[in-house]
């Protein structure tokens, strides 16, 4: 007999917040202290409560784990990539949690050299990421971040790739990532702020210093901006670019020079975005410059940097979102957006060329992928779709042939890609437009109104969510599943002005769409409100707490990972990581219009005593984008108003950030959780 336990009710202790002259009470608002004991103690309650309710499902969780994990090749191995001399590849071995990082001197049958094996630097933590590994000019040594808190704070380090001794050097709260000057002894790192997190500083560092005699070089004064370092693919520029949610600038130093001191490329102009690519003399420069709402590019000489010196290359188009640029030595290719499918141009300088490669569906996404050399006509990018594994392809751009160097293998002797089935359909939201969404099911998943459906959105900052293949995702199709990915606005599928109506004053439409896009599933039979969840991430958790409170009746079940939840006591709080950088994503409360149009829609805020969809909320203590507390001031409030029996589970990971677990098999543990949540509810347990 299974006993029963309450689920945690969590302290009120009332907290008066006053702006605009009015007047919020948060009984939660104690949660918000990391350190103190209540507060572990309740988070640890709620991991409880969890585990007792769900212990009916562990035999199956156990089971979904092997089968998900048995489609992963473990001893696999990313496709070589040539840099400066040496073959760099990624490997994984078998059992290992953690990537092996090596290289190889001119040929890929020269003894392999171990830059790094993450599963040893990994012993001991319970977190572990390594990143921003640079290797310097003369191949002599690598400068790496680690984090092992899950915050992003990394300890920079530079390691001896002739002796293997990582030197005294270790430079604390920065970004992981740095860059080395011509000169093979002086490094540019990006510091952060150590209460905000914002990436505020640039330091020069000399190899043998300590971090104490390091010169800073840059600080970025307004807290909206941040600011990283980077040398340009000819390896001439060292660049400081600052950033916002809509603005850019650049400093330029010649990486030949370190210690000359760095020029203004053009100064900020509030809305003025644009990036930068150097080629022989050139700046090339991807723009929004007169209103090109969806980029254009444009170019300069490199001594002559300033807005007034730059020509058009190609114009703006109403119709095409024009994302990214990589440049060779005879080539420019594009890439490109249009109808809200990816497209990689392809041109020569000379003008004898300019086409297209062709893709064949309307669920795919292609990238460009790694390539680090001008002089070559080999354009390596990545294709995959909601049906079709990855694959990395090397494209002859002159002779126009194409070599797949890699495509994912799905260790499972049952799986046959013309069993699944995919195409994009089309919702009409309440305002007339017309809402993407792409789909994939097995083929045969009948469509009568009864089949369970898996709702995904993200829809801010402009980020795209493409359709990709997902061999975890095998496990929710072949259990009769269907997947949905709602290109709603607030991202950039359909072009850059998708994004402008779904953010600050138009954010709104970001829920109503995925909303109408969730009633014309039902409507056209793929489910029904009975058999249909949603789930989303981080600002797609705000999405789903949005969507609870505004439409729960469609909704079975529902999972919000990491969830931007209490937007406005957040974005009120400039001491909290991100905060200030936001304010052009949603605006800032502290002016009255968007105080009074952020609270209308902040979940926490507009909870309300009626019946809530079967609810799991995950969180991270040390997560340093969305705050634990959130979540967990979330689920607290909703304990108290909801008027169902419906499950509400708050899973905290007590050891990891914003991206959950850092080993790929722990990580796999928590996209099994979600899905026995789902299958649970389905009453699938097999």
């Amino acid at each position: 007999m299974k006993t029963t336990i309450q689920a945690p009710l969590a302290r009120k202790i009332p907290k008066t917040l006053e702006i605009h002259n009015d007047t919020r009470i948060d009984n939660y608002f104690w949660l918000n202290q990391r350190e103190d004991q209540n507060v572990l103690d309740y988070l640890k309650q709620e991991n409880q409560f969890y585990e007792h309710e769900t212990a009916h499902t562990k035999a199956f969780e156990k089971t979904l784990f092997q089968e998900m994990k048995s489609r992963i090749k473990e001893d696999d191995s990313s496709v070589p990539y040539k840099y400066n001399g040496y073959w760099y590849v990624v490997r994984y071995e078998k059992g290992k949690n953690y990537p092996i990082y090596t290289r190889k001197k001119e040929s890929l049958e020269a003894e392999e050299e171990l830059l790094f094996d993450c599963n040893e630097m990994a012993e001991g933590h319970g977190y572990f990421r390594l990143a921003g590994l640079s290797v310097s000019p003369d191949n002599t040594m690598i400068a790496f971040g680690v984090d092992v808190t899950g915050r992003r704070q990394y300890t920079l380090q530079i390691k001896s790739l002739i002796t293997n001794e990582v030197f005294s050097d270790r430079i604390e709260n920065t970004t992981g990532s740095s860059t080395w000057a011509n000169d093979n002894s002086t490094l540019f790192y990006t510091k952060k702020d150590e209460q905000t997190l914002r990436s505020n500083q640039i330091y020069k560092h000399k190899i043998g210093d300590t971090e104490a005699q390091d010169m800073l070089i840059y600080t970025e004064e307004d807290e909206t901006f941040g600011t990283t370092v980077y040398k340009t693919k000819s390896k001439k520029y060292i660049i400081i670019a600052c950033y916002s949610t809509l603005t850019n600038e650049f400093y330029i130093l010649n990486a030949d020079t370190p210690d000359a001191n760095f020029k203004i490329f053009q100064s900020r102009i509030r809305g003025l975005e644009y990036s930068l690519a150097h080629f022989q003399d050139q700046f090339y420069i991807l723009t929004n410059r007169d209103e090109a709402t969806n980029f254009k590019l444009m170019k300069t000489h490199e001594h002559q940097t300033s807005i007034n010196h730059w020509v058009e290359v190609i114009a703006h188009r109403n119709d095409v979102l024009l994302e990214d640029i990589e440049i060779f030595k005879d080539y420019l290719v594009i890439s490109e957006r249009s109808k809200g499918l990816n497209q990689l141009r392809i041109t020569r300088w000379d003008k004898t060329a300019d086409y297209y490669l062709p893709f064949d569906n309307e669920t795919y996404t292609a990238n460009v992928s790694t390539n680090v050399d001008f002089d070559t006509d080999i354009l390596r990018y990545s294709y995959n779709s909601l049906t079709t594994p990855s694959s990395v392809i090397d494209f002859n751009m002159t002779t126009r042939t194409k070599e797949v160097k890699k495509e994912q293998e799905v260790l499972d002797p049952d799986f046959d890609k013309n069993n699944y089935t995919s195409e994009r359909i089309w919702a009409t939201a309440q305002d007339g437009t017309k809402i993407p969404m792409s789909l994939v099911r097995r083929k045969d998943t009948k469509l009568d109104g009864n089949a369970p459906l898996l709702q995904y959105a993200y829809g801010s900052y402009g980020s795209t969510i493409d359709p990709y293949f997902s061999t975890l995702r095998l496990s929710l199709l072949d259990r009769g599943f269907i997947y949905v990915i709602a290109h709603v606005r607030g991202s950039e599928y359909l072009g850059r002005e998708w994004y402008e109506h779904g953010k600050l004053l138009k954010k709104k439409n970001t829920f109503t769409d995925f909303i109408d896009c969730s009633k014309h599933l039902i409507a056209q039979k793929y489910t029904s409100a009975a058999h249909l969840y949603a789930m989303g991430g981080s600002a797609g958790g705000l999405l789903m707490g949005v969507i609870i409170n505004e439409a729960p009746e469609l909704y079975n079940g529902v999972i919000a990972a990491v969830p931007f939840v209490d937007v406005v006591t957040t974005m009120l709080d400039h001491t909290i990581p991100l905060t200030t950088g936001e304010y052009d994503e949603w605006g800032n409360p502290n002016d009255k219009d968007y105080y009074d149009y952020i609270k209308s829609y902040s979940p926490y805020d507009n909870i309300k005593q009626q019946s809530y969809p079967n609810l799991l909320v995950t969180t991270a203590l040390q997560d340093s984008q969305v705050q634990y507390w959130e979540p967990a001031k979330w689920v607290s409030k909703l304990r108290t108003y909801k008027q169902d029996t419906n499950k509400l589970f708050l899973v905290t990971n007590m050891e990891a950030g914003h991206g959950g677990a850092s080993g790929r098999f722990e990580a796999i543990k928590e996209d099994v959780q979600e899905f026995a949540f789902l299958l649970d509810l389905e009453g699938i347990t097999s």
